[in-house]
């Protein structure tokens, strides 16, 4: 099981790429997969809402786990893979079918979405998802999503339950509830960033890595920026984290992940900029300006320095 010592670092919930005729491109994946955890990723996350989970089918995703779990495994790597939905039972089924696999590390569930059932229900699904589905729990904090916010208080009862390990917080804030979970998170509970654009300040305020589907584009910079504010080099963590906060944005410039397979098309990374209804493809502006700014450290760096 993951614990909070190693449930550190950059996990990159990678996008599902398809080709022109909206197939899954399963060695394209394979790829990014590779990819991403050669530059320096702690390891994966499949079937987020940046993989297009939600219209995937039930055979597309296991293909899509299959591809992860295997390049974890060639990179001594933790797979975690989403879980979304708002009928209880349904998410135990498929719990125990991951953990039936044994090369699946943990989950990443949010709050039942829609359905808003308040934090008790909220609490009442993870235990029953904790006592029942026989995988480590990520809880997916994401309000903005789910329509169902979550409390310090509930996340702090949510991490004494003996298998969520941790929870990817994307509130959309650093504010002082953001301080009161950082400032007492239960033992073994890791908080993870996945509001890219102020990863940042998250991890200098005590966030333990990130879930981070800008780094799909970034990899190697993306795990720099964790990497500084581990050790404490505030100068230069600033300096990455403000150039990383704009490409974020413009990575998030239009709906999530249409301009990021659109940046991976245009660097050759993927065979089609292609995502499924109800997404529609990224305007060509929103690609150009996240592209350019995709490239923006590497070409400084290149720099010749002035003699």
């Amino acid at each position: 099981m993951e614990t909070e010592t190693n449930l550190t670092g950059l996990f990159v919930p990678l996008v599902t790429p398809f080709t022109d005729d909206l197939r899954l491109a399963p060695d394209a994946l394979a790829r990014l997969a590779d990819e991403a955890l050669s530059a320096g990723a702690r390891g994966l996350v499949a079937l987020g809402t940046t993989a297009e989970a939600a219209t995937l089918t039930a055979e597309e995703k296991r293909a899509v786990v299959r591809v992860c779990a295997a390049a974890c495994r060639a990179h001594g790597a933790p797979l975690i893979v989403g879980v979304g939905t708002n009928d209880t039972a349904a998410a135990v089924a498929t719990l125990r079918e991951l953990a039936a696999r044994g090369d699946v590390t943990a989950a990443l569930v949010p709050a039942p979405p829609y359905t808003r059932p308040g934090e008790a229900g909220t609490l009442a699904h993870f235990t029953a998802l904790a006592e029942h589905g026989g995988l480590p729990l990520v809880v997916y904090d994401i309000p903005y999503r789910t329509a169902q916010p979550l409390s310090p208080g509930t996340l702090h009862a949510l991490g004494h339950l003996p298998e969520v390990i941790g929870v990817k917080y994307a509130t959309g804030a650093i504010d002082a509830a953001t301080m009161e979970l950082l400032g007492r998170p239960a033992p073994g509970f890791a908080v993870l960033g996945g509001d890219d654009a102020v990863i940042s300040p998250l991890l200098a305020a005590g966030a333990r890595g990130g879930i981070l589907a800008s780094a799909n584009v970034r990899t190697a910079d993306f795990g720099e920026l964790i990497s500084l504010w581990h050790r404490d080099a505030a100068g230069p963590a600033r300096e990455l984290g403000a150039e990383l906060a704009q490409l974020s944005a413009a990575l998030f410039a239009e709906p999530n992940p249409t301009v990021i397979k659109g940046v991976l098309h245009a660097q050759g990374r993927i065979p089609s900029p292609a995502v499924r209804l109800p997404l529609l493809a990224a305007s060509a502006e929103a690609v150009r300006r996240a592209t350019d700014l995709s490239t923006a450290r590497t070409a400084r760096m290149r720099q010749p320095v002035a003699s």
